[in-house]
């Protein structure tokens, strides 16, 4: 897999894990408890490295880069802690949100580590979330996917589709949905291309504009990873889709390792000619 680190990390057993999470739990209260909750994640960052070499831990690592790359296409990431191959992920917010673990699984997974674990230090007592899984690189390029409501509009769609399982058999499924999304869009032309603010109207009424990915005239797509109620997204889809002067959005889902691709027309248009 196209990841790059500067440093080696090793994946470690769930016992060697909470054998060095303990101590590192210790120093992340003892740091709260003397400098406060109110500082930025770089302060805590740099008081945890002091207090981990003092206590004798042999490698603190802050800040690490991690490359991502496809082709033509990469994107950095910057790993906050890693203490004798342990990961840590800092924060300084009200409380641990699902956008925090997605964040850690991310790393983990690109890694190819076992966990990691995320460290909250803003509310009153420092809140700790151990992040694991099972999943290999190996399982998460072994997925599925269905076209049989997907349809070729522009050339452009073809290569929407076809990036998209390129990224998948390089990277595997799982990942930061983002990621996959600015590969796309990195690939369908770069940002000033593909971002684009299209126009929403509810019958005469003018309701603004709004950011749509567009990768043709006339056509956007949009990616996303929901596991259920797919029906009740679609429905959505195409509330928002009747707002615009868009013929169609091409629609990705990554339900765990099963992705599909879907067409979805708007109505109003149905029978307008799409341009390319």
């Amino acid at each position: 897999m196209p990841v790059e680190c500067p440093i080696t990390i090793q994946s470690l057993t769930q016992y060697e894990f909470e054998r060095i999470d303990f101590r590192v739990m210790g120093h992340a209260y003892a740091s709260q408890n003397e400098i406060g909750r109110l500082c930025e994640e770089s302060v805590y960052e740099t008081d945890l490295k002091a207090r981990l070499l003092s206590d004798g831990f042999k490698s603190v690592e802050t800040q690490v880069p991690i490359s991502v790359t496809h082709g033509i296409f990469s994107k950095k990431y910057w790993l906050d802690l890693v203490v004798n191959n342990a990961l840590y992920e800092l924060k300084t917010d009200a409380t641990l949100v699902g956008e925090h673990e997605a964040q850690l699984l991310n790393y983990i997974l690109l890694l190819g580590l076992g966990r990691g674990k995320l460290l909250n230090l803003r509310p009153p007592k420092v809140q700790g979330k151990t992040i694991a899984t099972s999943l290999t690189l190996q399982q998460r390029r072994q997925f599925t996917f269905s076209t049989s409501r997907w349809k070729l509009l522009s050339p452009a769609c073809d290569i929407l589709q076809t990036t998209m399982l390129s990224l998948l058999e390089d990277w595997g499924a799982f990942l930061d949905l983002t990621l996959y999304q600015e590969a796309l869009v990195h690939f369908l032309g770069g940002e000033n291309s593909v971002k684009k603010r299209v126009r929403l109207r509810r019958q005469e009424l003018e309701l603004g504009t709004q950011m749509a990915l567009i990768h043709s005239s006339g056509l956007a797509f949009r990616i996303t990873a929901f596991t259920e109620d797919l029906d009740h997204v679609e429905t959505h889809l195409r509330r928002f889709l009747m707002l615009t002067d868009l013929q169609a959005v091409q629609w990705i889902n990554l339900n765990h390792s099963k992705i599909e691709f879907t067409t979805i027309i708007n109505e109003s248009r149905e029978n307008c000619r799409v341009t390319f």
